[in-house]
């Protein structure tokens, strides 16, 4: 599988930001730092691995208030999300001005993605999936060989993302979730953008808002 992970729940949000790891290189992708810079480091450090990009599923912040002041301390290029969410990212310092988290700053990715982009982590390739309903630009990560998803806030254990922000819709979300997340395989795992892990398996047999 050559390919490990670690969980760091960030923010008052407890936003899981998701460290990537390729074993076979230890270089690693920092997925969706939402903020509490120091701690991520600190975990990086700990972790001994080599950070060569940041990942973003979508532009809110808790997903992404980090990521300007992450990519500018360590130099490193930012890939996704999708470019329906600029103006998301555009916004981040009026969202920050919202939740009070300070110095916060827009940013504009090295790499906008779109369905059926790939993208690496050291040796490993995972591939893109534009999955809109929550943010009109939100995307999930998808690395085959460990079946092992994440998702940002599509799909949660036992729930959904929101779909009351600016530019959600409900029935969009349920499309995305069924067109091009259960295909993947019930014995997928993800990693949501809050709360705990569950599979696409369980998901699709209990989960009361997108079950079969």
């Amino acid at each position: 599988m050559a390919m490990h992970y670690r969980i760091i729940p960030v923010t008052a949000f407890e936003q899981n930001c998701t460290l990537l790891v390729c074993e076979d290189t230890q270089r690693a992708a920092i997925v969706d730092p939402g903020g509490d810079c120091e701690r991520i480091l600190a975990v990086v450090a700990e972790c001994g691995v080599t950070p060569e990009k940041i990942l973003v599923t979508h532009g809110h912040i808790d997903h992404a208030g980090g990521v300007a002041e992450l990519a500018e301390r360590l130099s490193l290029p930012v890939e996704g999300p999708q470019r329906d969410d600029q103006f998301w990212l555009d916004g981040m310092p009026q969202q920050a001005e919202r939740f009070g988290f300070p110095g916060v700053r827009s940013f504009v990715p090295d790499r906008w993605l779109a369905q059926g982009d790939v993208v690496t982590v050291g040796a490993q390739v995972l591939e893109v999936l534009h999955c809109p309903g929550h943010t009109p630009g939100h995307v999930v990560y998808f690395h085959r060989p460990s079946r092992l998803a994440l998702v940002g806030d599509v799909l949660f254990k036992g729930s959904i993302g929101r779909t009351d922000f600016p530019r959600g819709d409900f029935d969009t979300l349920i499309h995305s979730i069924r067109s091009r997340l259960w295909p993947l395989g019930d014995d997928v795992s993800f990693v949501p953008g809050h709360g705990p892990m569950s599979t696409f398996g369980e998901e699709r047999r209990t989960n009361p808002f997108c079950a079969d």
